[in-house]
């Protein structure tokens, strides 16, 4: 797979790896793990075990081959999320694609913590809510919800629990702890401080 903008790694196609057991573990557990936990987390808190999460970070982080979640939007930019798998340097890249333009943008990573410069939640929400069915990509609006969530900048409003709990549910998160997980992903995201004071989202025009 080539992606214009983004020459790194071997790329490949990763839009039906979110549907297997283990996958939300490996994507999410780390935002639950940063400190403030009462409770140790584990795949559990995702309805997975440990087994399949171990199986699924072989094929996530094979340094021969990357995953990339292609999310189009049909109306504005979209974006893509890639395993970014160096050796000795794995991470999460973040980047956007702008209608029009053969290139993307990156425009942040996570390796542990989170750099770059995200979006706002009403931004993160319009490309989870807008896939485009013709082109190839994510198209569960779930799935591309919790896919981009760790771009969401620090400010989310009162609805942000309940989307999350919501997206959680389709995924396959257990009842009787999926508000605590849900409540750990958002104390993560909004403890998290900007990474410039004149902070402003790629898509803000600034």
């Amino acid at each position: 797979m080539l992606i214009k903008g983004y020459d790194v790694g071997p790329l490949v196609a990763g839009e039906s790896l979110p549907a297997r057991p283990g996958f939300w573990s490996n994507h999410l557990l780390a935002m639950c793990s940063d400190g403030g936990c009462a409770e140790r987390p584990g795949p559990e808190w995702f309805g997975e075990d440990g087994a399949d999460t171990d199986a699924l970070s072989e094929v996530l982080f094979d340094p021969e081959r990357w995953p990339a979640f292609r999310l189009p939007a049909e109306d504005g930019p979209g974006a893509v999320v890639i395993y970014r798998n160096l050796d000795g340097d794995y991470g999460t890249d973040y980047l956007l694609t702008h209608p029009g333009r053969s290139h993307v943008e990156q425009i942040a990573s996570w390796d542990g913590d989170f750099s770059g410069t995200g979006l706002t939640w009403h931004e993160l929400i319009r490309i989870a809510d807008s896939p485009s069915p013709a082109t190839e990509g994510v198209q569960d609006t779930a799935t591309r919800f919790l896919l981009l969530l760790p771009l969401t900048d620090p400010e989310v409003p009162e609805t942000a629990l309940a989307r999350l709990i919501a997206a959680l549910v389709v995924v396959g998160a257990p009842q009787d702890t999926i508000s605590s997980t849900a409540e750990h992903l958002l104390a993560h995201l909004t403890k998290r401080s900007r990474h410039d004071p004149t902070w402003a989202s790629p898509l803000s025009g600034s």
